[in-house]
């Protein structure tokens, strides 16, 4: 599957963020994917911080004041986000996309339903890559999930996190005690990916094995690591296979989910 998704990529510019890229790729075949990413340019009126982050030159929403940014949370205690598929997407398509949100409302109390007459949801298109914006932006928000390089369900579901508010885990404020990001390795275009971001923590310890870290080699320039974990550097990292425990724990923490 992945040299098939190689090989489209080189056949059709392929725009894959590296930090997406499963971590059973070979370094070898994530180099390939560094390049097309180096292609990457973002859709008219948009950029991107830490890689996959969409924000408008207009409005950012990287900084969420009073949590505004969040999804509202129903009366039933739920917190309903509403979504629209796009119908380029085949049958395995959608139930790749919907088992990524199937784990992340198995164990919290987001739940993602298809949109009716709602004002604010997510408009999911097969795009340039895998990205989303920050939290609710209000009205129809794209979540691009390219196909059929971002067609994994632990894609979907880091993109989806993203929108519901949450920052890559070694942008953590705190991620120097658990890290060590190797400057010299990284693109010098890609610096800016690695900076710390101002984050509400919520009381959680640093979690290596979170859908939302980098992996090891993300945006190297030389195939050599960007970030080494510590006190250990091998501990696992960059696991798209699903949310972790402690990230469904932090939706719920965030969203106050009571569960």
């Amino acid at each position: 599957m992945a040299s098939r998704v190689v090989l489209l990529g080189v056949l059709f510019g392929v725009l894959i963020p590296v930090d997406m890229v499963p971590v059973k790729v070979s370094a070898k075949r994530k180099c390939i994917y560094i390049q097309l990413h180096l292609r990457l340019r973002a859709p008219r009126g948009l950029s991107f911080r830490e890689g996959d982050i969409a924000y408008s030159y207009v409005r950012s929403a990287i900084n969420c004041p009073g949590n505004a940014c969040l999804w509202p949370k129903s009366i039933d205690g739920f917190v309903y986000v509403p979504y629209l598929l796009s119908p380029v997407y085949d049958d395995m398509d959608r139930i790749t996309i919907e088992t990524g949100m199937q784990e992340i409302s198995s164990g919290t109390c987001i739940k993602f339903i298809p949109r009716t007459h709602e004002a604010s949801f997510l408009d999911i298109q097969p795009r340039y890559g895998c990205w989303s914006f920050l939290g609710q932006t209000g009205g129809s928000q794209t979540l691009s999930l390219q196909t059929p390089g971002c067609m994994w369900s632990g894609i979907a579901a880091h993109e989806f996190m993203h929108a519901l508010g949450f920052v890559h885990e070694q942008s953590r404020s705190d991620r120097d005690h658990y890290v060590t990001i190797v400057w010299k390795n990284i693109l010098p275009e890609q610096i800016h990916n690695f900076r710390k971001q101002a984050t509400n923590n919520l009381n959680s310890p640093y979690d290596y094995s979170s859908v939302m870290h980098y992996g090891r080699y993300a945006f190297s320039e030389d195939g050599g690591p960007t970030i080494i974990p510590k006190p250990d550097p091998y501990i696992p990292i960059g696991q798209r296979d699903g949310p972790s425990a402690l990230d469904l724990h932090k939706i719920n923490v965030l969203y106050s989910c009571g569960m």
